[in-house]
């Protein structure tokens, strides 16, 4: 029996000096590049900010986040994409709260709650109205005055059907009791070109159109932002204009359900790196980008939130799937 004892302790003093190596052996993730998908175009304010964060955050990893842009289906690619991916921490993808309505509104491969694990939230939407210059004399007074009096016969563009910038330009006309035509796009430089040519009146985007603002061809109606565009300072936000409305719609960084903690806290880690790399903070405020930091259980909070807030205001607008 001494001797069975004695055998017993030396197999429990070898697993554990076996363990640490087995540890030591296993390679430090990520060992391959990561893949980001951007819901939207090249060239728009998320793309530009995603790819500003993907390589400020790949120098704080092994390896590096290459952006993988899926436009289309009202921006629900990506997330449809990553909820049905492996668990490792290879597919992520960028959230818009547009993934969390569209899901609400029909039936998608995914659910927001149940299907993905929150890495970490970035940024908000600096969301803007642009107008052709000299369309609307007065700005957003005149495009009002002009939509009462014309009811069906304007129209606005956005970056897709029941996205952000359409789903709250629908809010605004159902609280001045307006009739404008709504018209979707791929993106803000489609939706810009389109309005420069006279076939839409307004396009509600992001502020991706600055330089067509700076370079005399466009200009902004309205910010929806909590205070005034640094670069714009002469453009009103929807408060200014009387309306009780602040829309900035946080966004974030998601990975399939079920990733282990030990690669959540990695990829948190770095990209949390990255959101304080000098050349990400540049782009952030040349945009006029929002800081909305949350790390991966805040960021759970606030999904739950999005949820609760994307219901009410479905049922408010009686909005149906696009």
């Amino acid at each position: 029996m001494f001797n069975d004892i004695r055998l017993n302790r030396r197999a429990i003093l070898a697993s554990a000096l076996v363990a640490p190596a087995i540890a030591q052996a296993q390679p430090a993730f990520p060992t391959r590049p990561i893949s980001l998908i951007v819901p939207f175009p090249p060239g728009g304010t998320t793309d530009i900010s995603m790819r500003a964060l993907a390589e400020a955050a790949g120098k704080h990893l092994p390896q590096p986040v290459i952006i993988e842009n899926k436009p289309g289906a009202a921006n629900t690619l990506g997330a449809a994409q990553v909820a049905r991916a492996r668990p490792d921490g290879y597919t992520l993808t960028q959230f818009p709260a547009s993934a969390i309505r569209v899901q609400i509104l029909q039936r998608l491969p995914y659910d927001t709650l149940r299907d993905f694990t929150p890495i970490i939230c970035v940024v908000g939407y600096p969301f803007i109205v642009a107008a052709k210059k000299g369309r609307f004399a007065h700005g957003w007074r005149s495009f009002i005055e002009e939509a009462r009096a014309n009811p069906g016969k304007l129209s606005f563009g956005s970056t897709g059907a029941n996205g952000t910038p359409h789903v709250y330009m629908a809010e605004l006309m159902r609280r001045e009791g307006l009739d404008v035509t709504h018209i979707p796009f791929r993106g803000d430089a489609d939706g810009s070109q389109s309005m420069l040519g006279g076939h839409i009146d307004l396009m509600a985007g992001s502020t991706s159109m600055a330089g067509l603002v700076e370079s005399g061809q466009l200009v902004f109606l309205n910010s929806w932002t909590p205070e005034r565009l640094r670069r714009f300072p002469d453009v009103p936000t929807l408060k200014d204009l009387g309306y009780d409305l602040v829309v900035t719609t946080p966004f974030g960084i998601m990975a399939p359900a079920g990733l282990p903690a030990p690669i959540t806290r990695t990829l948190h880690d770095a990209f949390k790196a990255g959101m304080e790399d000098p050349a990400f903070i540049e782009m952030r405020d040349r945009y006029e980008m929002l800081p909305e930091y949350r790390n991966s259980a805040d960021y759970a909070a606030l999904l739950r939130e999005m949820v609760q807030q994307e219901k009410a205001l479905i049922q408010r607008l009686g909005l149906t799937a696009g």
